[in-house]
């Protein structure tokens, strides 16, 4: 990895072997990513091969939920991080592997899977479950930018948060993933400075990271924008660019991510 640039992506890989089965060695290997933060990972160490596990170049932290197949949380770096922390102190988050704070000098990358809000039942009863573990993070974050961290709060939030970010805006008012109380959580991490690295460098529509698997809603662009890079202010000084990568398949959801200048680490 050239000096003049590190590259930190997020990706719901929605299964991490099956992503394997479709090129994710591939992508580590062509996309010059330094940090990579993967969620949805649903499998434990023991689940995954030597090209998953072991990828020349990089090493692996993971984090799975305490239930089978579920949720879990990656971090793949070619620097070894100075530590991963991954409990918020609440029983009832830690045990779904939804986070990780990931220490590379002056910079942590927080990698998080943010709940749907959506029941079993599609009855938007884990709403405040997800609003709850929102808040939970982003005050975690506070607190390492308050103590001088540079911080990359990155990955799956599950909430498109302008009509903008959504192809369908008017028939998802009642969706979980675009309610009102979801999108204005949204609004009070921006209210407290964090940026929204993409919509920093763009700022039109019809760019998206995540398709329904149905109906060609890919080939058709028909998606949310619901993966996403947020910078706290002395992190966005060493942001140089922001990107989505739709083109990049093996999930439902697209990589997104930032090029940093290597000096927020330092």
């Amino acid at each position: 990895m050239a000096r003049s640039k590190l590259r930190i992506v997020s990706w719901n890989v929605n299964g991490l072997r099956a992503c394997g089965r479709k090129g994710f060695a591939d992508f580590l290997r062509s996309s010059r990513v330094g940090i990579l933060g993967i969620q949805e990972v649903r499998a434990l160490e023991t689940d995954l091969d030597e090209t998953l596990l072991h990828p020349r170049g990089f090493q692996l932290h993971l984090s799975p939920a305490k239930r089978l197949g579920y949720s879990g949380v990656g971090v793949y770096s070619r620097r070894a991080p100075t530590r991963v922390a991954t409990s918020l102190g609440e029983p009832e988050f830690d045990v779904e592997g939804r986070v990780q704070f990931a220490h590379f000098g002056r910079l942590v990358v927080v990698n998080a899977y943010f709940p749907k809000g959506s029941g079993r039942d599609r009855d938007n009863s884990r709403v405040a479950y997800k609003l709850a573990f929102t808040r939970a993070v982003f005050d975690r974050a506070e607190r390492l930018r308050r103590g001088g961290k540079r911080v990359l709060v990155m990955g799956d939030f599950n909430t498109a948060h302008r009509e903008i970010d959504l192809a369908r805006p008017k028939g998802n008012q009642k969706n979980s993933g675009f309610l009102p109380e979801e999108r204005a959580e949204l609004d009070r991490i921006a209210a407290a400075g964090w940026v929204d690295t993409f919509r920093a460098f763009e700022p039109d529509g019809d760019h998206y990271s995540w398709w329904s698997q149905r109906f060609g809603m890919r080939a058709k662009n028909v998606g949310w924008r619901i993966d996403l890079v947020f910078a706290s202010p002395a992190a966005m000084r060493f942001v140089r660019k922001a990107f989505i990568w739709p083109e990049v398949v093996g999930s439902d959801h697209c990589p997104v991510g930032v090029d940093v200048d290597p000096a927020i680490l330092d």
